[in-house]
């Protein structure tokens, strides 16, 4: 799978740092992925709830509603989409996908973007978890028909 060509995916990512949201939207968006982007747990709920997501990407400090709180619905939601956990206390607090609820947990550090690149390639090509509307759902139906 290293050399496996990245499937285009919709990506919501939540954060309420501003230059660190904008700064992973362009990176996710010059691989070829459909980014939103959300200020927060509380309005990437509000965007999560109204759209199809195939990988959502949160911060696990975040004012109103923290990074976990936004994982647990997402879960309890039924949604199928996959989720990355981003903090700069990953290490320090012992965050891993079993106590977090999330599918991959990266350490914000100089190693963030290539972790996340990696995460979301892997993520993209585990198609179990995606639901019939999302975009890769949708983009593999069309390379079929095509095919």
């Amino acid at each position: 799978m290293k050399n496996s060509p990245v499937l285009p995916v919709r990506i919501l990512l939540s954060d309420d740092n501003q230059h660190g949201l904008l700064a992973r939207k362009m990176i996710l968006q010059d691989q070829g992925h459909e980014v939103e982007t959300a200020r927060g747990g509380e309005n990437g709920w509000q965007i999560f709830e109204q759209g199809s997501f195939d990988i959502v990407v949160t911060d696990y400090r975040m004012k109103h509603m923290d990074g976990l709180e936004f994982i647990r619905m997402i879960r309890e939601s039924g949604s199928m989409a996959r989720v990355i956990m981003l903090s700069g206390f990953a290490s320090a607090l012992g965050m891993t996908p079993q106590s977090t609820g999330a599918d991959e947990v990266i350490a914000k550090s100089n190693k963030e973007v290539p972790e996340l690149l990696r995460a979301v390639r892997k993520l993209s090509h585990l198609p179990a978890k995606r639901g019939p509307g999302s975009a890769a759902s949708t983009a593999v139906r069309k390379s079929r028909k095509a095919g």
